[in-house]
This record gives structure tokens, C-alpha cells and sequence, in this order.
């Protein structure tokens, strides 16, 4: 087997989520690995960040410290996991390895991957049900929260009535709150969420 590395040339990540950039190698007889290490280029300057070595895993960035991480006992996978991911994260991230033969002679060989951080994967609201009835003595303090998932920015409405229906329209607040609940408040309220 000849040394080898290889990788993808696209990945896309999630704003705030975590994503991998594969990096795998095979190694030949007579070669042993030197260092392997992870640089990256935005804005025409490249920085290394990740080098590993005899003496261990080093994390040469600060804005990468406890973000990104190299599988530890699995030879040949050489893959970058990087977890909270920031915009500013997008950038070409090259994966470098190299081996020293027995004569001490050293090959290199680079592998280079375009991330591109986008804000959220567009998503539909959901909202997460809560309690279907509440029962609450008049004059007391009162709120209905709808909580919603899905692609910011998310706007409430409530509503009194059915949906469907001809409903009052109450409020644009995600939540819907009473000072002194009177019997005439009394009745079916929904919420509606909508995002772009």
C-alpha cells in the first residue's frame, strides 16, 4: 500500500451545531507518522490549529480550544470534529500528514476542505404542546407560554376561539398573561407560530 490521504472538498455546518471533516490515511511499511495537523484559511491567511505529535494533541488557536477534536485510537482517521460552530468558522481547513521513512526522508501529503457555517437549516415551527386545560380561580395572575421550534426569528400570535374559526386576535408576545382573570376570560385560546 502506497501513503495515502483522502477527504471530501465540501462540507456544510450548522450555526451552533457540530460538523466533520473526513480525513482518513493509509500508511506503508517502512513509514512511520510524523505529525498530523489542521490548518485553515479565511481571508487569505492560513493558520494552523490542531497538531499532533509525539508529545500529544496541541490546540494552537485559542477561538478552537474545546471546539475541535482528532479520534485518538483510531488509526488512520484523521477526521476534525468541530462542535459549536460560528460563522466566522467558514473557511478552507486543510488536513496535513506527514511520515518519516527509514532513512529519514520526509512525505507530506494534504488534503483541503471548504466549510461553510450556515445560520440554521430552514425548518417549519413546531410547537411543543403543553397542558390542554387549566383551571384557575378569578382574580388570580395567569399566563399561557407557547413554545415553538424551528428557524428563527419565530413570531407569536394568540388567539380566543377556534382555529379556523372567526378568533379574536390577543397578542404578538410569545406569551399571553393576565393580571386578574375574570369568569368572562373564561374559554378556548390558541397559538399560532410563524417564521420566514
Amino acid at each position: 500500500a502506497l501513503l495515502d490521504l483522502s477527504g471530501v472538498h465540501w462540507v456544510n455546518g450548522t450555526w451552533r451545531g457540530s460538523t466533520t471533516l473526513p480525513c482518513t490515511y493509509t500508511s506503508s511499511e517502512g513509514f512511520t507518522l510524523q505529525t498530523l495537523s489542521w490548518s485553515v484559511e479565511r481571508d487569505y491567511s492560513t493558520s494552523t490549529f490542531f497538531r499532533r505529535d509525539d508529545s500529544g494533541d496541541h490546540i494552537l488557536l485559542s477561538r478552537f480550544r474545546d471546539r475541535v477534536s482528532v479520534p485518538k485510537h483510531s488509526p488512520g482517521n484523521a477526521s476534525l470534529l468541530i462542535e459549536k460552530l460560528e460563522i466566522p468558522d467558514s473557511g478552507h481547513y486543510t488536513c496535513q500528514v506527514i511520515w518519516r521513512s527509514e532513512n529519514h526522508s520526509l512525505v507530506t501529503k494534504e488534503v483541503t476542505t471548504t466549510v461553510k457555517v450556515v445560520k440554521v437549516p430552514v425548518t417549519k415551527p413546531v410547537i411543543l404542546a403543553r397542558e390542554p386545560g387549566l383551571s384557575v380561580p378569578a382574580g388570580a395572575r395567569a399566563s399561557l407560554a407557547c413554545v415553538a421550534s424551528g428557524s428563527p426569528p419565530i413570531r407569536y400570535r394568540w388567539f380566543r376561539g377556534a382555529p379556523g374559526a372567526a378568533a379574536l386576535p390577543l397578542g404578538s408576545q410569545a406569551e399571553l398573561a393576565w393580571d386578574s382573570l375574570q369568569p368572562s376570560d373564561a374559554g378556548t385560546y390558541f397559538c399560532e407560530a410563524e417564521n420566514r
